[in-house]
């Protein structure tokens, strides 16, 4: 394998994009994880296809379109879990219904079909100039937020009701943390498809928590894993001519169990050790 890939603008375009989406994905993963709350990702990557294919309905460029759906269906989330409070998955059910259902009837309506395959898939020849100019602004966005609000984020993943006595805005900060969900989703269906966008929100994680030792190795481990999954994915994907987002998802599975197996070992080893002794 050569640098001519980079010779190609697509591609430039395809790293860029995908670099920043493997900075955000986990970046607002952890939090997800650590609340409990890792299939609002997944229902939100369904409801944003019924974006996608809203826009190609109406001749709108459909990640605008994805934006604004997800960021409805995010509130509307948001405001169900409090009216279901004992039974808050119940929020995720019936939006996740809803948005399937429109979905399906919206792609129905627009015909062409095969336009909408890049989104549930990921395709990394179909990246724009446009994709750039607003993945990047939307990405400094979640960043900014996230570093500016990180504290008041860090109580609110592991005890809501503390932070709301030490006089955290839970209310503002849970619909603010949604809409990034949302924004993070819709912008990372070019690359990682609107199906397998949510594995790459969790993957890193779950890698990062089998040997992480504190809150911000977390954080650290699930950003290296997922631009190792990211870079590696879309090499891949361009030698060999395979869906982006499968074989990203697939990378980070891999590392998943790398280091699952290199966990088990190493307890293995140092089990054996003190046994012996």
């Amino acid at each position: 394998m050569s640098l001519e890939i980079f010779a190609y603008s697509f591609m430039q375009r395809a790293f860029i994009a995908g670099n920043i989406i493997a900075i955000i994905c986990p970046l607002i993963g952890v939090f997800l994880v650590l609340k409990r709350l890792s299939l609002i990702g997944h229902t939100l990557s369904h409801i944003a296809l019924a974006g996608v294919a809203l826009g190609m309905l109406l001749g709108i460029y459909p990640v605008y379109t994805a934006l604004v759906i997800s960021i409805l269906a995010a509130l509307g989330i948001e405001s169900l879990r409090k009216r279901y409070n004992d039974y808050a998955e119940l929020s995720l059910a019936i939006i996740l219904a809803a948005g399937l259902g429109v979905a399906t009837v919206l792609i129905s309506l627009a015909g062409n079909t095969s336009g909408i395959f890049s989104y549930l898939f990921g395709s990394i020849s179909l990246v724009t100039s446009r994709d750039i100019f607003l993945v990047i602004p939307l990405g400094i966005l979640i960043l900014g937020f996230v570093f500016f609000f990180y504290y008041a984020f860090f109580l609110l993943a592991f005890n809501e009701e503390e932070a709301k006595l030490v006089g955290v805005p839970i209310g503002f900060l849970n619909s603010s943390f949604m809409v990034l969900v949302s924004i993070t989703v819709s912008v990372s269906m070019r690359i990682i498809g609107g199906l397998l966008v949510s594995s790459l929100i969790t993957l890193p994680v779950a890698t990062a928590l089998q040997i992480a030792k504190s809150f911000k190795q977390v954080i650290l481990y699930s950003l290296l894993f997922s631009l190792l999954a990211v870079n590696t994915g879309l090499l891949i994907s361009f030698y060999y001519d395979l869906a982006s987002g499968g074989v990203i998802i697939i990378c980070n599975v891999i590392y998943l169990l790398a280091v699952i197996i290199y966990s088990w070992l190493k307890n293995y080893i140092n089990a054996n050790l003190s046994f012996n002794h």
